[in-house]
């Protein structure tokens, strides 16, 4: 046994770097979850939008460059980010975009997250969406919206043809 833990050391620069490297294999999960959450304490419609990053790290290669990195360049990830707000838009009953603002993007884990928000708009029982964030890269990639007001919960999923979806607000 004494033997086998004085050669782990020489082993781990071996083992671990292939170890780390499985993440660079699995298989895109073409999902990605929006949250619109209307936060009557501050006054905010806060979006966050989850992409896996093994998503986005492929999907960046498409979208910018063939050697885009979004893991190792800030350049990269605004730029995703960017194309993230440029492709999710929120309209009032009228058809007017609601205009988000870009609030920041960071990478937690296994996830890309894009923030926006806004003033919470007024008297607004209805919304039209259109969430098409990597749908040109993947024509079955599957967007989901959840809407949070007043404690209740209703989701849109964006799939297939679906271009815009309506929500019904409590």
């Amino acid at each position: 046994m004494l033997a086998l833990i004085n050669t782990l050391p020489a082993v781990l620069p071996t083992v671990l770097p292939a170890s780390l490297s499985t993440g660079v294999h699995a298989h895109q999960q073409k999902a990605a979850i929006t949250r619109v959450v209307f936060n009557e304490r501050t006054g905010t419609l806060e979006v966050m939008h989850r992409f896996y990053l093994h998503d986005a790290e492929h999907a960046v290669r498409q979208l910018i460059d063939s050697d885009a990195d979004i893991i190792g360049n800030e350049q990269t990830r605004a730029q995703f980010a960017e194309y993230v707000q440029q492709q999710f838009t929120l309209k009032s009953p009228s058809g007017e975009a609601l205009v988000l603002s870009p609030v920041g993007h960071e990478i937690d884990g296994n996830f890309f997250w894009v923030y926006q928000e806004r003033t919470l708009p007024a008297n607004v029982t209805s919304l039209q969406v259109i969430h098409n964030a990597l749908r040109e890269v993947w024509p079955d990639q599957i967007n989901t919206v959840n809407f949070e007001r007043g404690g209740s919960v209703t989701t849109l999923t964006f799939q297939g043809s679906d271009e815009q979806l309506s929500v019904l607000l409590d």
